[in-house]
């Protein structure tokens, strides 16, 4: 049974934390729908200061709504569109300190301000990617990407 942790150490021990919490939470269970709907939860319960958490999956040449924490959400992406299509596109992380700056953006709530989207792959093989907005400026930053990619890395191993 998961038990909510109090994260009171540095950004780097609470990541450290959470992707702990992932291993154990996914260790024993195949499913990748249950993976994920647990991963967005965790990450829902962890990350302040968001709106939304959630997974695109890469399914026939498009992303298609995955497990989330939000509000309903645009069903599909194409690879050429928004945030998310630009990150499974190039298969690196997106940081988008202004959303209303991004040419393309995709608005599913009106109240996201930033965004960081970061690919899913497994043996370069694009799975989907992790979608997660706030509802203000500026919100992530380089400790959040490169925590949030181990965090993506780890869902990659049950996929």
């Amino acid at each position: 049974m998961f038990h909510a942790s109090a994260y009171t150490g540095t950004r780097e021990e609470n990541y450290t934390l959470l992707i702990s919490q992932l291993s154990a939470l996914i260790e024993d269970e195949p499913n990748r729908i249950a993976n994920l709907a647990n991963a967005a939860a965790l990450l829902n319960q962890f990350l302040e200061r968001i709106n939304w958490v959630g997974f695109y999956l890469f399914e026939e040449g498009e992303l298609v709504l995955g497990p989330f924490q939000g509000l309903p959400a645009c069903v599909r992406i194409p690879l050429d569109k928004g945030v998310c299509g630009r990150a499974a596109s190039l298969r690196e992380t997106v940081r988008v300190a202004d959303v209303h700056q991004f040419p393309g953006h995709i608005a599913c709530d009106a109240a996201s301000q930033s965004e960081i989207v970061v690919p899913i792959l497994h043996s370069e093989r694009l799975i989907g990617v992790l979608d997660i907005d706030s509802p203000e400026k500026n919100r992530f930053d380089e400790t959040d990407q490169h925590y949030l990619e181990l965090f993506a890395l780890k869902l990659a191993e049950r996929m």
